[in-house]
């Protein structure tokens, strides 16, 4: 059991660390957008009206209007000195700042939304950082190749590691199983008890697995707070499922070929 624990452990943590990286990859598409440089002489309602519409959008996650004076403000912030005392003006404009829904935040799409917009004549510029969005998604995606091979190798690991777990376990009562044969009990009742047990050993393995995972869980996150939020309980019970559904059907499985295996074997062959 306490093998088949630190096995869903493992897997678990891999789990919860593959969902939080969806989950910060998401977060940085949904971060950089693009900018729509508005005209000079925009009236407030057309603006208003140009952000309804992007807002409305599915592949928009939401915009910010930045006046002439908030643009001002930045960039004074970010220079460390009045640029617009030194000029006598303020040469800045308004802007509406775009971030996509992550699913749309890719070049293609971007570009679709752009030759729209260029249509619209209250729009000056649109300022789009397509080699930024290119980098994200590319980096994105190797990444998910990355963690996709290692959860996979993973869980041939970790099958394989109670595969022979559990076949030790059956292999140590391999003359009780020749003895009730020898007495004459069916296959059906010979494999029932060893089932069961497995099949509990399952279920007390994810649940102490999942213990195990709590309590790494909020220890680091004492250290890092960012590491687990509200929202990561939904995410965790489904690991919980997970693992416990796995243990149950890997193990079930696993020694019902092994019990299998020896009632098969004859009374000569089970000493080899």
């Amino acid at each position: 059991m306490i093998s088949i624990s630190l096995v869903l452990l493992m897997l678990g943590t891999m789990g919860f660390i593959y969902l939080n990286t969806q989950r910060l990859t998401n977060y940085i598409k949904e971060n950089v957008g693009f900018s729509l440089i508005l005209d000079e002489n925009i009236k407030k309602i057309d603006r208003l009206q140009l952000q309804k519409i992007l807002d409305a959008s599915p592949k928009v996650k939401r915009t910010e209007f930045f006046s002439k004076e908030d643009a001002a403000k930045i960039l004074e912030s970010d220079l460390g000195e009045d640029f617009v005392a030194f000029l006598g003006f303020n040469p800045l404009s308004a802007s509406i700042d775009v971030f996509m829904n992550a699913e749309f935040a890719d070049e293609n799409h971007i570009e679709v939304i752009e030759k729209d917009l260029q249509k619209n004549p209250i729009i000056k510029e649109i300022i789009i950082q397509k080699d930024l969005i290119n980098a994200i998604n590319n980096n994105v995606r190797k990444l998910s190749i990355i963690l996709v091979s290692f959860c996979t190798l993973l869980l041939i690991v970790a099958i394989a590691l109670i595969n022979n777990t559990i076949r030790l376990s059956v292999y140590s009562q391999r003359f009780n199983i020749q003895t009730m044969k020898l007495v004459g009990a069916t296959n059906a009742f010979i494999r029932k008890p060893f089932l069961k047990n497995s099949m509990l050993q399952g279920v007390y393995s994810a649940l102490t697995g999942f213990v195990f995972l709590i309590i790494t869980l909020f220890s680091i996150h004492k250290e890092i707070p960012e590491l687990l939020i509200l929202e990561d309980m939904p995410i965790l019970g489904i690991i919980f499922v997970v693992n416990l559904i796995f243990g149950v059907l890997i193990s079930a499985i696993v020694t019902s070929l092994s019990v299998g295996r020896y009632l098969k074997m004859n009374e000569n062959d089970i000493y080899h």
